[in-house]
């Protein structure tokens, strides 16, 4: 594996679990966070192009570390409309 290929990896890993702490702690304290739902609207958007891209490339790389990170925003997302609906109630 060259230079090229592990920084590449290692940039994929940290933008990939850039919110799974965020994630870690809506579950733990069971409310919505201060995220601002744009922003996750946004980055959602921009993720999804991004795996799409990386099959028209045929870039694993991409395709799996934007995959995972689409995964954790998209819970991020959803944890924090069902927190909010509930706190509403």
């Amino acid at each position: 594996m060259n230079t090229q290929t592990i920084i590449g990896v290692a940039a994929s890993i940290c933008t990939a679990v850039s919110l799974f702490p965020q994630l870690v702690k809506i579950i733990r304290e069971k409310k919505e966070s201060d995220i601002s739902y744009w922003m996750l609207a946004i980055l959602i958007t921009g993720l999804a192009l991004w795996v799409w891209y990386g099959f028209m490339g045929e870039d694993y790389i991409i395709i799996i570390s934007n995959s995972v990170s689409l995964l954790i925003n998209i819970s991020v997302l959803v944890l924090n409309v069902y927190y909010s609906k509930q706190h509403s109630s």
